[in-house]
């Protein structure tokens, strides 16, 4: 007994605590495709993160929706059989709804934008998410998202004719493409391309860079140029996982993936262009808006199915007047 207490202060002198030594297992699931930008930061991180822990922590990457969707995933980070996940903001919802507001359509129209509003809300929405018993280590700009679709769509009068994709798992979100004219059809996001491929749906909005990985366009073929909303995500731990690591590896992971949503947003803009221009020479066909003022409109009528439905209203509010705050900014 001696021996062991002599031992554990001989560590703590060194500035170390025997739980240090624990391994810490994190199984962590996305929808990004295999071998995706998305997926290939992932591992960059995880391999980050296993080093500076002095191998410590170990990070085991589940793409492409094999751990199921981004519902499913909440659900098996609260059984245990995940421990963290990179979400987008509609993930993120099935935890809590304000981190849902950044993507409202047509509310914040570019990365310039997102990083000023997320820059004032990042301590809320994160204590949100804690709340809740989840730690965020990363938020990421995933890009502005298109629609894509097997017949041209440059009108907002087209809108009726697309059976839209609609995330599973939000009701209230099927009412919002309800409200701009849209016929939503509620999938897994793991069901799209069979969908596409029955005709069940006709449309889809995601950012190119996903329609490329995961091959939409090859069956939505026409992707109209023009910005319908932005799509973030965050990469989110298990609180009682991360709560088994000590706080000194805590703050270099923090460090690290904090680092790599800079990376990817830094990036998501190029690698969005090179995206397009890699689809069009595979066929996809690009529709100019007939309008982009119309599109813009269109946009807006989802809004009040979405503000204090999908999101609380005080901080749909709040995102409303900090964009018109940096657009104020921007003109002067």
């Amino acid at each position: 007994m001696k021996r062991t207490l002599a031992f554990a202060a001989a560590l703590a002198f060194a500035g170390f605590s025997p739980s240090a030594f624990a391994l810490v297992r994190i199984k962590l699931g996305t929808i990004a495709p295999e071998g995706s930008p998305y997926d290939q930061a992932l591992h960059e991180m995880a391999a980050k993160w296993t080093e500076v822990s002095g191998g410590k922590v170990k990070v085991v990457i589940y793409p492409g929706g094999v751990a199921g969707n981004e519902g499913d995933m909440v659900r098996k980070i609260g059984v245990g059989q995940l421990q963290a996940a990179s979400l987008t903001t509609v993930g993120l919802h099935d935890v809590t709804p304000e981190p849902q507001v950044l993507d409202v359509p047509g509310l914040i129209r570019d990365s310039a934008e997102l990083r000023y509003v997320l820059g004032h809300l990042r301590d809320r929405l994160e204590q949100a998410l804690a709340a809740k018993g989840f730690v965020v280590v990363t938020w990421a700009d995933v890009g502005m998202v298109r629609f894509f679709s097997t017949f041209p769509m440059p009108s907002p009068a087209d809108a009726g004719k697309a059976k839209v994709w609609s995330w599973e798992g939000d009701p209230h979100a099927a009412d919002a493409w309800k409200a701009a004219g849209f016929q939503p059809v509620v999938l897994s996001s793991t069901d799209i391309i069979p969908s596409l491929q029955t005709g069940m749906i006709n449309a889809v909005s995601e950012p190119p860079l996903y329609a490329f990985a995961a091959r939409i366009f090859d069956r939505a073929n026409h992707m109209l140029d023009y910005d319908w909303s932005i799509l973030t995500g965050a990469t989110v731990v298990k609180k009682e996982t991360w709560d088994r690591i000590p706080t000194d590896v805590q703050q270099k992971l923090l460090a690290i993936g904090r680092d790599f949503g800079r990376q990817i947003s830094d990036k998501v803009a190029a690698m969005n262009v090179d995206a397009i221009v890699q689809m069009k020479a595979q066929g996809l066909v690009v529709d100019e808006p007939a309008s982009v003022q119309a599109w813009r409109d269109l946009a807006e009528k989802t809004w009040p199915a979405i503000r204090g439905q999908v999101v609380p209203a005080d901080i749909f509010d709040e995102v409303v007047r900090l964009v018109n705050d940096y657009r104020k900014q921007a003109r002067q």
